[in-house]
């Protein structure tokens, strides 16, 4: 069998075992369903009642999205962490299967838990109003923007999970960096408003690049108290989320296969 064939069948055979752990543990997925609507609503209707109201809903629903696909690459960290410390890493180790179908598969899998979280998502925003006032294809594109953004996130959960010496140490180093990465950024707010310094990490932070694409992709407007982002990274958004994307993809993904020959050594 050819090796890139063998590569994606060994592949597809881990992302399989891992969605069947989340069937038989359903209750895996309250953190990437019923923390995201938390979000949304507190944001919408208790913070967003003085910042805009309906407009600010339309304005919020892609940085939403975008903080749940990057939230959850904990599921990533978590995941590898849990198989390192009960030993199926050894047991897959020991096996005649390709070493990047291990990671591969995890990813995988988890990208399928994000699209099930943004179908969840997309289902409250239009609940709360929120609406897709663009084309089809633009909605598709955006889309496959914030999946690409959730995809690389997933292997820097990955190579995380593969740091973390037990799953206790994977859980806080999976979200503790991504609080702050979040908030620094236009994902809910104007990043026009922040101080300097800050002001200009949340202008290139890519969590804004892609929240913005998806704004411009799905032609949702904002309210008219906030200021318009300007800088070479809002003007191209689309182009700059997809850039960041795959930056992080080709630094995690080489680091990843690295930590895993060690720890599987």
């Amino acid at each position: 069998m050819p090796a890139p064939v063998r590569v994606f069948r060994d592949s597809a055979i881990v992302a399989y075992r891992n969605l069947l752990t989340i069937l038989r543990v359903p209750t895996l997925l309250v953190t990437a369903t019923v923390q995201p609507l938390m979000f949304v609503f507190l944001f919408a209707y208790i913070f967003g009642a003085s910042l805009g109201g309906g407009q600010y809903r339309e304005f919020l629903l892609a940085g939403i999205f975008t903080q749940t696909v990057a939230f959850n690459a904990a599921f990533t960290t978590v995941g590898l962490a849990n198989d390192l410390q009960k030993g199926i890493i050894d047991r897959m180790r020991t096996l005649p299967m390709s070493r990047l179908a291990v990671l591969m598969g995890r990813t995988l899998s988890d990208l399928v838990v994000n699209i099930l979280s943004l179908a969840v998502m997309v289902a409250c925003g239009y609940l709360v109003g929120w609406r897709i006032n663009g084309g089809f294809l633009s909605a598709v594109a955006a889309f496959a923007v914030i999946l690409l953004f959730a995809f690389a996130m997933s292997w820097v959960g990955a190579l995380t999970g593969l740091l973390s010496p037990n799953v206790e140490v994977a859980q806080s180093a999976g979200l503790i960096w991504m609080f702050p990465l979040t908030f620094i950024s236009s994902a809910f707010i104007s990043a026009e408003t922040l101080p300097g310094p800050l002001r200009t990490i949340a202008q290139w932070n890519p969590i804004t690049a892609v929240s913005a694409a998806g704004r411009k992709l799905f032609d949702n407007g904002s309210p008219p108290s906030f200021k318009v982002p300007h800088g070479w990274p809002a003007d191209h958004c689309v182009e700059y989320s997809i850039i960041c994307s795959l930056v992080i993809l080709v630094i995690a993904m080489p680091l990843a296969l690295i930590q895993y020959r060690k720890v599987s050594s």
